[in-house]
């Protein structure tokens, strides 16, 4: 070992002796990546060598992580429970997603998309997400229209309709009529059909008559 080599040692060993006094009493906080770099020199070095260098810790410490995260092939990172990582939450909801606007889409279809955005994803993942969220492979999800895709396709043609009650001064007195209405909800406008005391059978096909001559989508 050349001077220069012993110089830096001194060096190395008078800072660690700096930084130990400014610690003081408090207790350093390593992580298992931290631990690991310091096992593995430690291990080089040997007890003897480590008890003549002021450490930040004792030697049977560092020989004791060696054996914990060396033997055990701890490669510092964090934790994990048995089994494979769930799928991040946004990526679940993409895959869902794909699945619903794509309703012929399979399985190896959404996992190259998938891929084409960055997102390495195994088939059978895809097709866990979409059984625990009730979606069903392609071809029987392409046979099938959901209710809201039927809405989304007829909304301008589609018209709601209901009753409410008015009371009424007669000449025998306060009564209740019925108030027959359509609403059309592509353009939230309302019709009114009728008022009637009574709203039979009768009187409701005369209605339904008179506002499907008024407009085509009131037919529906």
């Amino acid at each position: 070992m050349n001077q220069r080599q012993l110089h830096v040692i001194d060096y190395l060993r008078e800072e660690n002796r700096v930084l130990r006094e400014q610690l003081g009493e408090r207790r350093l906080r390593l992580d298992d990546n931290q631990r690991r770099r310091l096992a593995v020199r430690a291990k080089a070095l040997g007890r003897k060598v480590l008890t003549e260098i002021a450490t930040i810790v004792t030697p049977e410490t560092l020989l004791a992580w060696h054996r914990k995260l060396i033997a055990q092939k701890c490669d510092g990172t964090a934790h994990r429970a048995p089994g494979r990582p769930r799928t991040a939450g946004e990526i679940e909801t993409l895959v869902v997603r794909m699945a619903e606007e794509n309703r012929d889409w399979g399985y190896r279809r959404i996992q190259g998309a998938l891929i084409n955005l960055g997102y390495e994803l195994a088939r059978s993942t895809v097709a866990q997400i979409l059984a625990r969220h009730g979606i069903e492979p392609a071809p029987e999800r392409s046979r099938k229209t959901t209710w809201k895709e039927f809405l989304s396709r007829h909304w301008e043609l589609i018209v709601a309709t209901d009753f409410f009650t008015v009371e009424v001064w007669t000449r025998r007195g306060l009564q209740r009529f019925m108030v027959l209405f359509f609403i059309d909800l592509s353009t939230r406008k309302v019709e009114f059909a009728g008022i009637a005391k009574v709203a039979n059978g009768l009187w409701m096909t005369r209605r339904d008559l008179c506002a499907a001559s008024r407009s085509p989508a009131w037919i529906a």
